[in-house]
C-alpha cells in the first residue's frame, strides 16, 4: 500500500500522498498530552486556535510537500512507469480495505461528546480487530490481484503490503484524539518524519536496484514512524475506559455514513485504477498513478491544512447556526482562493512541467494531470462541504452523495477508457466537479448560505484564474514552448511563468476582491513577526 493511501483524514478522503502536517502544543496553546476526558478549547479562544494551527499546519507542509516532491522526482527518473504501475496493481486491494480498518469510528470519536474514555476504548478494540481480520483477508485474496493483473509480482506485493492495514488500524485512536484536541503535535512532528523516511527509505533502495520492493520497504518504514510516533506523542493507552456493545453501537450509528463514503471512493479510486490496469496495461497505469500524484499535491495539501481543524471546529460551532454558517463561509473562500488558480496553473503548464521534471517518458503522466484539473478545482468545495455536514451531525446526509460518486465514478471511467487515458482524466474531473456541486448542494440544507454569499465568494478567483490561465497558457503555446528546453533552463523557464501566473491572478484578485488580498498580506505580516518578532518591531537593520 502506497504512502499515498495510508491515511485518510475524516474530512474528505484524501487522494494520493496524504502526507499532512501539525504543531507542537506549545505554539498552540492546548494540551500537551490530550486524553480522552480532556477538554476542547472554549469557544472564545477557538479562532485563536483555528488561525495558530493553520498557520503551523501550513509552515510544516511546506517541508513535506518539499520532501514529497522530491521524493516523486527521484523515483521517476529511478523507477519505469511499468514498475510503478505493477506497485499501484498491488496496492488497489490494501488500499480498498484500508477505510474497513477504520469503519468510520475515529470520526466519531472526534464528534464524541460524552463518556470519552469508554467510547477511546471501544474504537481501539474494535478497529484493531478489523485491522487483523483486514490483514489476513488482503494476504488470502494477494493471488487473486495477480490473477487479475495477470503479473505474479502484483500478487506478491499485494500479500507483503497487507500488514499495513493492520498498523494503520493501531493509529486510530491517539490520531483522533490528537484532533480532537486541536493538538498539532503529529502535523509537526510525525508527517514530516513520515515523509522524510519514506523518502530516504525508498530512493536509495530504488538507486541499488531494489526496483517495486523499494516503494513497500519504505512505506514499511514510513509506517512503523508514524505508529511508533503517534502513540508516544498522544500519550493514550488502552485501559482507561471501558469498551461496550452499546457505545460501539452509538458511534456506529454516526460513523456509518461516513464508512460508506469512505468505502464508495475506495471502490471508486480502486475500481478505476484497476480498469486502467486491466484494460490499458501496467505502464499506463503507472502513468496514471504518477499523473494523479503530481496533481493532487497541491491542492491536497492546502485542503488538509484546514480539514485537520475544520471537522472539530464545525462539531464545535454545531450547536450556533450563525457562528458555524460564518465559520463554513470564511473556510470556503480561503480554500477556494488557494485551489482554484493552481488547477488553471496546471491546464496552461502542467504538461510540459512534468515532461521537464520527470522526463519525457512521462508525458503521458502529464496530459493526464491537464486532464483531471477540474478534480483539483473543485476539492476545496467538496471537502468544506462534507466538513459542515459531518460537523453538524447530519452525516447520513453524505449517502447521496456516495451513491452518485460511486455510479459516475466507474461509469465515466469505463467509457472513456477505450479512448485512452486523457479521457480518464476528463471522466474523473467530470465526475468530482458533479460531487462537488451536489456536496454545496446538502451544505446549502444544513447551514442556509444563499446563492448571493456563493458567487462573492467563488467569482473573483475564478476570474483572476481564468486571466492567467488564458495569458500564461497561449504565451506557453504560441511563443515559448517550454518543454522544448530541458535542464536548468527549462526549470527556470518554467518557474518564470508560474511566476507571471501568479502575479496576474493577485493582480485580477486585488481588483475584484481587495479585501481578500488584504487579509492575505495580513496573514504574512502577522506569521513573519511571530517568526521573527524582533525584526517586526525594530524594522530592519541598518548600518
Amino acid at each position: 500500500m502506497d504512502s499515498e493511501q495510508v491515511r485518510r483524514e475524516p474530512a474528505e478522503p484524501a487522494t494520493e500522498p496524504a502526507m499532512v502536517t501539525g504543531g507542537g502544543a506549545s505554539a498552540v496553546g492546548v494540551p500537551a498530552a490530550p486524553t480522552a476526558t480532556s477538554e476542547r478549547p472554549p469557544v472564545g479562544p477557538l479562532g485563536r486556535t483555528l488561525r495558530r494551527g493553520a498557520t503551523i499546519s501550513a509552515f510544516t507542509l511546506v517541508l513535506v510537500q518539499v520532501t514529497s516532491l522530491v521524493t516523486t522526482l527521484a523515483l521517476a527518473r529511478l523507477l519505469s512507469p511499468e514498475e510503478i504501475g505493477i506497485y499501484a496493481a498491488g496496492t488497489v486491494l490494501t488500499g480498498f480495505l484500508v477505510m474497513f480498518a477504520e469503519g468510520g469510528l475515529r470520526g466519531a470519536l472526534i464528534q464524541r461528546q460524552t463518556e470519552l474514555e469508554d467510547s477511546a476504548d471501544t474504537v481501539f478494540w474494535a478497529t484493531a480487530a478489523t485491522g487483523v481480520l483486514m490483514s489476513l483477508g488482503a494476504l488470502a485474496a494477494s493471488p487473486l490481484v495477480a490473477w487479475f493483473f495477470s503479473s505474479p509480482l502484483a500478487g506478491e506485493i499485494a500479500a507483503v503490503t497487507s500488514g499495513m492495514l493492520l498498523m494503520q488500524a493501531l493509529t486510530n485512536v491517539p490520531d483522533g484524539l490528537l484532533q480532537r484536541q486541536f493538538n498539532f503535535k503529529r502535523r509537526m512532528i510525525v508527517d514530516p518524519a513520515r515523509s522524510i523516511a519514506f523518502g530516504a527509505m525508498a530512493v536509495l533502495l530504488a538507486y541499488l536496484g531494489f526496483g517495486v520492493w523499494s516503494l513497500a520497504i519504505g512505506n514499511y518504514f514510513s509506517m512503523a514512524v508514524w505508529l511508533v510516533g503517534t502513540w508516544a506523542l498522544g500519550r493514550w493507552r488502552p485501559g482507561k475506559g471501558r469498551p461496550s456493545y452499546r457505545l460501539w453501537r452509538e458511534l456506529a450509528r454516526f460513523a456509518y455514513p461516513l464508512l460508506i463514503q469512505s468505502v464508495v471512493w475506495q471502490v471508486r479510486d480502486a475500481g478505476q485504477a484497476a480498469l486502467v490496469g486491466r484494460f490499458l496495461g501496467a505502464a499506463s497505469l503507472g502513468q496514471f498513478r504518477y499523473g494523479r500524484r503530481v496533481g493532487l499535491l497541491p491542492t491536497q495539501a492546502v485542503v488538509q491544512v484546514g480539514s485537520y481543524v475544520l471537522f472539530p471546529a464545525f462539531s464545535r460551532l454545531a450547536d450556533d447556526p450563525l457562528r458555524l454558517k460564518q465559520a463554513f463561509l470564511r473556510s470556503l473562500r480561503w480554500l477556494w482562493i488557494a485551489t482554484a488558480p493552481v488547477a488553471a496553473l496546471i491546464i496552461a503548464v502542467g504538461e510540459p512541467a512534468v515532461v521537464i521534471l520527470l522526463g519525457e517518458r512521462w508525458r503521458e503522466a502529464g496530459m493526464f494531470l491537464v486532464a483531471m484539473a477540474g478534480y483539483g478545482a473543485t476539492i476545496g468545495l467538496k471537502a468544506t462541504a462534507n466538513e459542515v455536514i459531518k460537523g453538524s451531525g447530519r452525516s447520513r446526509l453524505l449517502n447521496r452523495v456516495s451513491v452518485v460518486q460511486l455510479v459516475l465514478g466507474l461509469g465515466l471511467v469505463f467509457v472513456a477508457l477505450p479512448f485512452g487515458l486523457f479521457a480518464v482524466g476528463l471522466a474523473i474531473s467530470a465526475t468530482e466537479m458533479t460531487l462537488a456541486v451536489m456536496a454545496m448542494v446538502l451544505a446549502r440544507s444544513v447551514i442556509g448560505y444563499s446563492g448571493r454569499e456563493l458567487m462573492r465568494l467563488l467569482v473573483p478567483p475564478l476570474v483572476g484564474s481564468a486571466s492567467g490561465l488564458a495569458i500564461i497558457g497561449l504565451l506557453d503555446r504560441l511563443v515559448i514552448d517550454v518543454d522544448d528546453f530541458s535542464g536548468v533552463l527549462g526549470v527556470t523557464i518554467l518557474g518564470g511563468e508560474v511566476f507571471a501566473f501568479l502575479a496576474i491572478y493577485f493582480a485580477v484578485l486585488r481588483l475584484l476582491d481587495p479585501i481578500a488580498v488584504l487579509g492575505l498580506l495580513g496573514v504574512s505580516r502577522t506569521y513573519v513577526a511571530r517568526v521573527l518578532p524582533g525584526r517586526a518591531r525594530r524594522g530592519p537593520v541598518t548600518r
